[in-house]
Order: C-alpha cells, then sequence, then structure tokens
C-alpha cells in the first residue's frame, strides 16, 4: 500500500476524531477543544487531498472522455478541498482570537460579510469538495476498482454529515469502508472497462 493510499484511510480516521471532539462539551466556543478538533479536521483534509490524486491515478481511463472526465472530477474536488481549507483555517484562527463564545460569533459575522466569503468558503465552495470526491469513486466504481457500493457509501455518508454535523463520525466511517476496498490487490481477472 503506498503512502497516497494510506492517506485517504488516514483521513476518516482523523475526521471521526473531529467530529468526537464536536461533541465533547465547550468544544464548540474557543479553546482546546475547538483547537484540538478543528487541527485534526485540517490535518484530514490535507490528507484527503492526497487522497484525491490517489484516486484520480487509480482511474486510468482509456479514451479521451474518460480521461476529461476524471481530470474534471481531480480539478472540481481540490476547488472544494481549497474552499474547506479556507473555511477550517478561518475557524482555526477565529478559535484562537476570540476571547468567548460571543466575540467568536461577532468575529464570524464580521469576515462572512465581507462579500464573497459565504459562497466561496461556506456554502458553495465546499460542496464542490463532496461532488469531486463522488465524482471519483464513481469513476474508480465504473472501471471496477471498487465496488459499486463504495459510492454509494460516500453518498450516504455525505447526505448523514450535511443533515447533522453530530454525525460526522459516522460519516467518516462509512468514507473509510468505501476506500478499504483499495487495500486490495487489483483484480487482474477480465478486462477493464474504458471510460
Amino acid at each position: 500500500m503506498n503512502l497516497r493510499t494510506r492517506a485517504l484511510l488516514a483521513s476518516p480516521l482523523l475526521l471521526a476524531l473531529y467530529g468526537a471532539v464536536r461533541l465533547i462539551p465547550g468544544s464548540r466556543q474557543p479553546g482546546p477543544g475547538w483547537t484540538a478538533g478543528h487541527t485534526a479536521l485540517l490535518a484530514a483534509m490535507v490528507l484527503l487531498g492526497v487522497g484525491f490524486v490517489e484516486l484520480y491515478r487509480r482511474i486510468r481511463p482509456r479514451t479521451a472522455p474518460g480521461r476529461v472526465a476524471a481530470a474534471l472530477s481531480l480539478a472540481v474536488a481540490m476547488l472544494g478541498l481549497a474552499a474547506s481549507l479556507g473555511q477550517v483555517s478561518i475557524d482555526l484562527y477565529v478559535g484562537a482570537v476570540a476571547a468567548d463564545k460571543a466575540d467568536q460569533h461577532a468575529m464570524f459575522d464580521r469576515i462572512q460579510a465581507h462579500p464573497g466569503v459565504m459562497p466561496a468558503f461556506y456554502s458553495v465552495g465546499p460542496l464542490l469538495f463532496y461532488v469531486g470526491l463522488l465524482a471519483l469513486v464513481c469513476g474508480l466504481a465504473a472501471v471496477r476498482r471498487l465496488p459499486w457500493w463504495s459510492p454509494v457509501l460516500v453518498l450516504a455518508a455525505t447526505v448523514l454529515m450535511g443533515a447533522s454535523l453530530d454525525l460526522l463520525s459516522v460519516g467518516a466511517l462509512l468514507y473509510l469502508a468505501a476506500f478499504l476496498p483499495l487495500t486490495r490487490p487489483a483484480r487482474s481477472a477480465g478486462p477493464v472497462r474504458a471510460v
């Protein structure tokens, strides 16, 4: 198993850690819980970025449209990753400098009032992360390098986490389950479908 695959598998564990820390009373305001949780989230995002490259590398499409689709999936995932990293960085900064929860809310209001910040870092931008991830996993399932249920797990995890941030750890474990088949040796039987 190469380092990119290890990074991909480690990222959901860090995301699950962030989800667990969020559930600890006091961790949603400035302090050690906020900083520890968001640091784990930042590390998870960085490792997922490395994992995106591995997912793209494993698709290996044989047709020009397949190569374009895979490259577009990677680009969308990376744009979403950049937006998500921006959001986490803002969260870490605010948590580090805010005096208390009221100051934290006031700082977020000021930052998010700047034109473009909300769509870029809190609404549209981060959605691209999930769209790109799902597209990459679907690409791997299409060329039989992941089972059909891996995209289903990724979609279910994303919906769960979108429904409630309290379900982050559950969603992260579903991501891990979706990625685990990448640890098995590639199937040698039968031709690979061209994408």
